[in-house]
């Protein structure tokens, strides 16, 4: 890789922080569990020679609720341009969670768990009953490859999941201008949505006023200045564009980096417009973008150290740095465009930045006296219908009279089956609405992110496919430290032996 740009005077400098400034927390045990680093995949950061960091959500943290209030709102006001009926219209933030899937044949949105099966499902904006869902899911299990369905696998997704639920209820209720069917619908509100990030006033409007959106993390930048001063080549890969990149991420760096040093000066290189997924995957040219309004000029050469590009490739990066494979570390927030890809189609090692994450622990842990109980209720149900099969059983082969014949007469027996059936109705009773809340915790449409019913949600599989870490913020690799070996745990298997509590 070229070195013709000369390193900043002031790198000694990095080792201590000017008493000009606060310098960021220290980093303390006394994190909450949900700040930690989770692997699915062994990971030892000593061997990762660069560690690549999307911007969006990732590195620069928003304000989830006004960020997709804005998104909303533009597209609404596109759709009332066009004689929708959606004045009224309001984003409800907990309609719709990261992790559903639209199926754009019924016009629903569902929640499904690792092996397909939906376990939730809500028409428009209408909850359906366990009746009407088996219905409609009885016999369909929701695979990604299919273009039925669309994965909401992103923060930026709930705006869009949240105004075609609504679009549903006004298709059906024919208060539209023209018919659609569910999935020309959803590709009508998807162009709306996606309008606002294309032609540039969602993002012109956050740069405006970047302290209304984004959330300041200072320990994000202390443990970029770890990994970069262990040695890691540190790369920012985003889809955004150049004056935005550098807005946000002067926004939320600068400030607390040490003395006159600058975002910039993390970074071996900067990559704008790059076209995730497109990146991964294709070949495209890099351009030089040669001064702060954003000026380019195609590159000739290898990319140098401390440059500024647009477009370009994966596979060029690789060359350029000399490193490619499980030797790089990417670290971002979109589950296709950041994570499967990069680890599909050239092997990186792969961390998700799952922001939900810290609610979700602090929701469990605040559950576990509860979860507690109803793991008890559930062992004493199993041993009552462990007792309730046999007597059935007894019964069955006192009066076909074959096999081991039981000691109890019939009476006895029938006395039994109906003792046990109503210990277990009171035992149902009082384990339903333990069993409701859980399925409550930190949404009461959907439950939890990573859960769907008693299994594993579908996102939770697709991070344990395609993620080897994850985690809810970037500052907690401050914790981790560069030299961090991350083990997996011993996966559990349903024959496992268990330790009875």
């Amino acid at each position: 890789m070229g070195t013709d740009r000369q390193p900043p005077t002031h790198r000694r400098a990095l080792v201590s922080w000017p008493m000009s400034i606060p310098p960021p927390p220290a980093p303390t045990e006394l994190h909450p569990q949900g700040r930690g680093v989770f692997c699915n995949r062994t990971l030892n950061l000593r061997s990762v020679r660069a560690i690549g960091y999307d911007m969006d959500y990732t590195l620069v943290d928003y304000r989830v609720d006004a960020f997709e209030q804005m998104v909303y709102a533009q597209a609404r006001e596109r759709l009332g341009t066009e004689g929708w009926p959606v004045g009224d219209l309001a984003f409800d933030p907990e309609m719709v969670t990261r992790g559903l899937v639209i199926d754009t044949e019924l016009g629903n949105l569902v929640k499904a768990n690792r092996f397909g099966f939906v376990k939730r499902a809500m028409h428009g904006t209408r909850m359906l009953d366990f009746p009407q869902q088996q219905q409609a899911y009885g016999q369909v299990l929701v695979d990604l490859s299919d273009s039925r369905w669309v994965f909401l696998n992103t923060l930026f997704s709930l705006s869009e999941g949240c105004l075609y639920a609504q679009a549903v209820d006004l298709l059906d209720a024919g208060a539209l201008p023209r018919p659609f069917e569910y999935a020309s619908l959803y590709r009508h509100v998807r162009a709306r949505v996606d309008a606002q990030h294309i032609e540039g006033t969602l993002k012109a409007a956050i740069a405006a006023a970047p302290e209304r959106y984004v959330v300041q993390d200072p320990e994000s930048a202390l443990a970029l200045l770890d990994q970069k001063i262990a040695g890691k080549k540190l790369l920012l890969i985003t889809n955004s564009e150049w004056p935005f990149t550098a807005k946000m991420m002067a926004h939320a760096f600068d400030r607390h980096l040490p003395g006159d040093m600058t975002w910039r000066e993390l970074f071996e290189v900067v990559i704008v417009s790059a076209r995730k997924p497109a990146f991964f995957t294709e070949h495209g040219p890099f351009f030089e973008v040669v001064d702060e309004e954003g000026l380019l000029r195609p590159l000739l050469g290898p990319l140098r150290s401390g440059g500024i590009y647009l477009g370009g490739s994966a596979a060029q990066v690789e060359r350029d740095l000399g490193i490619s494979g499980d030797e790089i570390l990417y670290v971002g927030d979109h589950m296709f465009g950041d994570v499967h890809v990069s680890k599909r189609t050239l092997s990186w090692r792969t961390a998700l930045v799952l922001r939900e994450l810290e609610g979700e622990v602090a929701a469990l842990a605040g559950f576990q006296a509860i979860e507690a109980r109803l793991l008890i209720l559930m062992r004493a149900k199993g041993d009552l219908e462990a007792r309730l099969s046999q007597a059935r059983l007894d019964l069955q082969r006192l009066h076909a009279g074959y096999g081991p014949q039981p000691g109890p007469d019939h009476a006895t027996l029938e006395s039994r089956v109906h003792d046990l059936r109503g210990q277990l109705l009171a035992l149902d009773a009082e384990i339903a609405p333990l069993a409701q809340a859980a399925t409550e915790l930190t949404n009461t449409r959907w439950g939890l992110l990573t859960r769907a019913g008693n299994d594993k949600s579908h996102l939770t599989r697709q991070i344990e496919r395609y993620a080897d870490i994850y985690t809810s913020r970037v500052s907690n690799f401050l914790l981790a430290t560069p030299f961090a070996y991350f083990r997996s745990p011993r996966g559990s298997l349903p024959h496992d032996p268990t330790v009875s509590s």
